[in-house]
Formats: structure tokens, C-alpha cells, sequence
């Protein structure tokens, strides 16, 4: 992050601009929206800039800048042609500790103007650090058309019940449990349909009829998906965002994290081979624990809870307790993996089943129906089966499949780090050992495999 997004009040404060062309004309523009008191030094005034004079009540100083003419200023925007007078700008407001922004020139800036969505009092600032403020515009043209100006009233609809409120409700996590009722409810709607007369009316009678009481906790078993965050449900999307602790994986994406709220609770329960954070057991009484404090529980887990991911052990747990839970499904790696690197599970013409097994060690041997997996025609997904690989493949050929048969070993897959190892049940232990794997991975066995090299469509 090269520039902390942070809002800064402006109204009755002095800013200063240096330089009186049209460029100036757009910052003063930016700063008169914020009630600020603008003085303009310039050797040369523009006609829009003095025109701006009169009917935004700016101080005209037609002169070349100098390092004094900036105290008792708040900020300073140094929009010029001449390179030196920029820098002195620059270095000078440094010296002071003042704001500067030099227009075009982000390597001389302590602030930067983003692209603005005005929804007063909503507003939203998308900005690239500078680097493209081309894209950053686009994107807020994009926003534009997502976020009407109604939700500029519905904003305001919520500062004037923001007092009785916080007088009724005595804790944040009650208000913000309220507000995110009100903003999803037919509230929003009535304000959206220009009828905020009977929004107030509504929101008054939800608040006088709102307890207050403690909240009742709750649990989101959420898949999480392979990796990639943009395949995450819009469900697991909006649960994520409105739960009070996150509790997650260690196949779990830090992407996916980013897109929990950020004052929420992150406690790390990841498993690795011989290294559990917490047992399983533990896991399940921590979730019943939190939901009988009060919280929304967000239980993150890599692919779907339901396909090795033991929630529904979790799950149990919580009914055997009376805790309400809800359960969203995942992508889950087989199919996430598998499509990413072009491989399909099954195919008219080389796989007319598909199979997922744990490849997971005990007692340093593997216990599968070997004579089934072993059987043609079908496509084979084993899970957790990394370290067990050679023994994976050496009992296959022992069982009647053909040494030959192809296998792929898919690292990280759907996202950026994502790598494909072809090769075949014979061949593919000794090129794996020659590599560094990174966890986690999925094996795909069938001629399916086959055809990656044609299907492929995703290299990381």
C-alpha cells in the first residue's frame, strides 16, 4: 500500500493552490466541494481561475511562489508548468510538515487526489497510487452506475437515527447488527424508491420494537474454495463480511482473508502433517464457544466443508448444543484443480466416473480399495497424497493398473503459483522428488490427464 486511504476534513480550512491554469482550475474545483478557503498564487491568472474568484471567494495572489507564502496552510497543491517551482513547493511543504500534492508527479507527493464517487455524505475514493489515473476514473465510472444517488439519502437517514440508536443499543456489535438489518430490508428499498417519508417511518418502528438484549451467536461453516478468492460464493461473500471472528484453515487464501471485515476476530486453526494448531476436538468446542458468546462465526475451510474437510463433525457439535449454524458450500479442489488445469474429471471417450479418495498416511501405509481404484476407464482424485506418492502410484501398478497410466500432480491450483507435473504411475515419484512442491496439492490419475496439454487455458 503506497498510500493509506484516509479522509480529511477541509471545511473553513486555508489551502493553498500554486499556478492559475486550467489545471488548477480542477483541484480548486476538488477543494471548493469540501468547503475549503482556497488562496491562489500564480504569475499568470487564467480567466476560469478568475472567474472561480468571484463566485467561490478565492484569495488572488498574482505572483511567482515563494517558501514563505506557505504558512498557517493546512495543505498545498502545486499545479504548474515549471518543474522548479513545483519542487520548491514540494521540498518547502515538506519542510513544514504541510500536505502537498504536485499534479502528474506522485514522486513529489505526501497526498494524492482520487478518482470520487459523491454520494454526500457517502463517498468513495478509488485511486491507483498514481500510477494510472486513467484506470482509476474508469473504475469509477463503473461504480457510478452500480451506486445510485439514493444511497446518498439513505446515508443521511442513518446519521439522523445514529443518536437514538446508540441511546437504545448499548453495544457496537448490537448497532451493527441493526444497521446491517436495516440496510438489507425494505427500508433501503422505500429510500431507493424516492419514498423516504414511510423509510422513516419503518425504521423508527424497527427500532422501537429492537430488544436490547445480547446477540445471538451463530456460525457460517463456509467452503473457501481452492484458492483463487473470486471463487468464493456471494453468499460466503456476505457472511465472511458481516461475521465478528473468522475462524480458518491453513489452505485458506490470504486473499480470502482480506475480504473479511477488518476489525474482526482471525484465529488460526490450520492443520500440517504432524502439526495441528488445534485438535479437531478443540475446533468444535472453540466454534460452540464463540457462538454461545454472542459472536457471528465465520468457519473458513480450502475447498468444500463436506468433501475431507470434517465439517460435518463441526456440525455436530453445534446441534448436540442448540447453536445455529449455517453451511455454504465450496468449490472443492477436485473440480477447482482439475478445470484450472484443464483436465476434466470425466469423458465420454476416457472416463465415465470419478472417484475422490484421501491419500492421507497412517502408520506410513495408505488403506484403499485398491482393486477398485485400480479398475479402467474412470478418473481417480486423491487428496493429501503428496508425501504418500510413491506409495499411491507402486500400489496401483500392483493391483492391475498399467505403469504407463497418466498422472498429474497440480500445486496451489486456480491460483497464480498454480504448476502442472505430467507423467505417468512409473515415472511422475521421480520427478516430483526432483522439484519443490509446495503445498497444498491434488493428484489426478486417468487418461483424462491426457489432455491437459489441449485443454489447458490457465498457467498461473
Amino acid at each position: 500500500m503506497d498510500y493509506f486511504p484516509i479522509f480529511v476534513k477541509l471545511k473553513d480550512q486555508e489551502c493553498l493552490v500554486v499556478g492559475g491554469g486550467e489545471i488548477a482550475v480542477r483541484k480548486i474545483e476538488c477543494l471548493t466541494r469540501a468547503g475549503a478557503k482556497i488562496t491562489v498564487i500564480a504569475k499568470e491568472i487564467s480567466p476560469s481561475v478568475a472567474e472561480m474568484a468571484v463566485s467561490h471567494s478565492l484569495t488572488l495572489y498574482q505572483k511567482a511562489f515563494l517558501p514563505e507564502n506557505l504558512h498557517g496552510f493546512r495543505l498545498v497543491v502545486s499545479a504548474t508548468n515549471d518543474d522548479e517551482t513545483n519542487r520548491l513547493v514540494a521540498s518547502t511543504a515538506d519542510q513544514q510538515k504541510i500536505l502537498v500534492n504536485v499534479v502528474d508527479n506522485p514522486a513529489l507527493c505526501s497526498f494524492i487526489f482520487p478518482a470520487i464517487v459523491d454520494r454526500s455524505p457517502l463517498i468513495i475514493a478509488v485511486s491507483s497510487s498514481g500510477s494510472a489515473p486513467v484506470l482509476a476514473r474508469l473504475l469509477r465510472a463503473k461504480i457510478e452506475t452500480l451506486i445510485p444517488p439514493s444511497y446518498g439519502r439513505l446515508a443521511q437517514l442513518a446519521a439522523k437515527f445514529r443518536h437514538s440508536v446508540q441511546q437504545q443499543l448499548t453495544t457496537i456489535q448490537q448497532r451493527r447488527i441493526f444497521w446491517e438489518h436495516v440496510f438489507q430490508s425494505n427500508i433501503a428499498e422505500l429510500v431507493f424508491a424516492g419514498k423516504d417519508e414511510q423509510a422513516e417511518q419503518l425504521l423508527q418502528q424497527t427500532l422501537n420494537t429492537t430488544e436490547n438484549t445480547a446477540p445471538v451467536g451463530e456460525v457460517y461453516l463456509i467452503g473457501a474454495g481452492p484458492g483463487a478468492a473470486d471463487l468464493l460464493t456471494f453468499r460466503a461473500l456476505r457472511l465472511l463480511q458481516q461475521a465478528d471472528v473468522v475462524v480458518y484453515d491453513r489452505l485458506v487464501s490470504p486473499d480470502i482473508l482480506d475480504l473479511a471485515r477488518r476489525d474482526s476476530e482471525k484465529i488460526y486453526v490450520g492443520k500440517q502433517r504432524d502439526k495441528h494448531t488445534l485438535p479437531q476436538e478443540s475446533i468444535n468446542t472453540l466454534l460452540a464457544d464463540l457462538a454461545k458468546a454472542g459472536k457471528r462465526v465465520a468457519r473458513l475451510k480450502g475447498g468444500d466443508p463436506f468433501i475431507f474437510g470434517r465439517g460435518g463433525e463441526e456440525i455436530e457439535t453445534l446441534m448436540q448444543q442448540g447453536i445455529h449454524f449455517q453451511v455454504v458450500p465450496g468449490i472443492t479442489a477436485a473440480s477447482g484443480c482439475a478445470t484450472y488445469a484443464g483436465i476434466p474429471l470425466t469423458h465420454r471417450d476416457h472416463a465415465q466416473s470419478c472417484t475422490f479418495v484421501t491419500g492421507h498416511l497412517k502408520d506410513d501405509s495408505i488403506h484403499l480399495n485398491w482393486i477398485q481404484l485400480a479398475m479402467p476407464n474412470q478418473t481417480i482424485v486423491i487428496y493429501m497424497g503428496l508425501v504418500g506418492l510413491e506409495k499411491i502410484c507402486q500400489s496401483l501398478i500392483a493391483h492391475g493398473s498399467d505403469e504407463n497410466l497418466p498422472i498429474a500432480l497440480v500445486q496451489q491450483g486456480t491460483t497464480h503459483n498454480q504448476r502442472v507435473i505430467i507423467g505417468t504411475l512409473s515415472t511422475l515419484p521421480a520427478q516430483v522428488a526432483q522439484l519443490d512442491i509446495k503445498p497444498p496439492t491434488l493428484i489426478i490419475i486417468g487418461t483424462v490427464v491426457t489432455l491437459h496439454e489441449r485443454l489447458r487455458w490457465f498457467d498461473g
